[in-house]
């Protein structure tokens, strides 16, 4: 097994692995040594804890867990542990089917994650669960939706930094055209969106508020009822703004009526190593509330304990 460098300060993965395998024994499971190691272990960490523990002990630590923990608390360390691709393809996963059906969730995981990180989570799909996530998709949604959905999982965008100017001032009017007659499933409106890179996309977005005074998501308000509207809109927030996109759906996710712990777990395990700190600022910014703090007052126990571990999380 390759080595793994790791700051002095952080223990090897076989003392790691000894030490969960401990919290597990006993009568009582010890919920703050597993939060005290995991939520302070980066991706790569992570991975070697787990194959050291399959090695060691023979056991699947994610079904060590499984079989130890519960409720919330539970699905936080579980969607923590593994890995980002796998993860996402749970995530994918659970969106498709019937009873856990969450468009949102995949408009996200389409267009927050980078080409190969998506590419990565469609082939850890696949692996897992013996289908691709594009027939699931395009099984479980239909119409308008299935339209805008499908060719967004699709595609493998490019994910450099070139911009092509004549091509963005083009497509901003091909936007501004189809949204003016509220053509909002239009092909060529869903073909741009869906198949050009988020360096163009932000660059015909530009051009489309320089040219004609207002953002794209402003002429998208009034159809706040509308499903797919409301689809179309996620999908630019995540391309240009994802802490907004993010800050949002923790907002909402904290101010519900009894607290949405799904929306909160998805949000915190998959943005911690990724983008967290622009997440945090977002949230006071709209909210006068630094973020743990809504946090702390909304959840408790071991369940919170983790979410604000997670939330200080150093990328060691």
């Amino acid at each position: 097994m390759a080595s793994l460098e790791v700051p002095a300060n952080v223990p090897l993965p076989e003392e790691d692995a000894e030490q969960l395998h401990k919290a597990f024994k006993g009568w009582g499971t010890n919920e703050g040594m597993i939060i005290s190691i995991l939520a302070h272990r980066n991706a790569t960490q992570r991975s070697f804890i787990r194959d050291v523990y399959a090695a060691n002990y023979n056991k699947d630590l994610l079904k060590e867990l499984d079989k130890e923990l519960s409720g919330d608390f539970e699905r936080a360390v579980m969607l923590w542990t593994f890995g980002p691709a796998e993860r996402d393809a749970y995530l994918a996963k659970e969106s498709t089917k019937m009873f856990t059906k969450d468009n949102w969730v995949l408009v996200e995981i389409a267009c927050t994650r980078s080409a190969l990180e998506f590419l990565s989570a469609k082939q850890a799909y696949q692996s897992r669960y013996k289908t691709s996530l594009e027939e699931d998709v395009a099984y479980h949604t239909s119409g308008d939706i299935r339209k805008l959905l499908l060719p967004l999982v699709s595609t493998f965008r490019y994910d450099g930094d070139e911009v092509n100017m004549t091509l963005a001032r083009s497509e901003a009017k091909i936007l501004h055209k189809k949204i003016e007659e509220k053509a909002y499933a239009d092909d060529d409106l869903i073909r741009i969106l869906t198949t050009r890179s988020k360096a163009q996309i932000g660059a015909t977005l530009n051009h489309f508020n320089n040219s004609f005074g207002t953002s794209i998501t402003k002429f998208l308000k009034e159809y706040s009822g509308n499903e797919y509207v409301q689809l179309l809109k996620a999908v630019i927030k995540c391309f240009t703004y994802p802490e907004k996109y993010f800050e949002k759906v923790l907002r909402q996710a904290i101010n519900k009526l009894g607290t949405d712990e799904w929306g909160l777990t998805r949000v915190v395990t998959t943005r911690a190593e990724v983008d967290m700190e622009r997440i945090k600022e977002e949230y006071l910014r709209r909210n006068s509330v630094p973020l743990d703090r809504a946090i702390a007052k909304d959840t408790h126990g071991d369940y919170e304990d983790i979410l604000l571990a997670l939330l200080g999380h150093d990328h060691a």
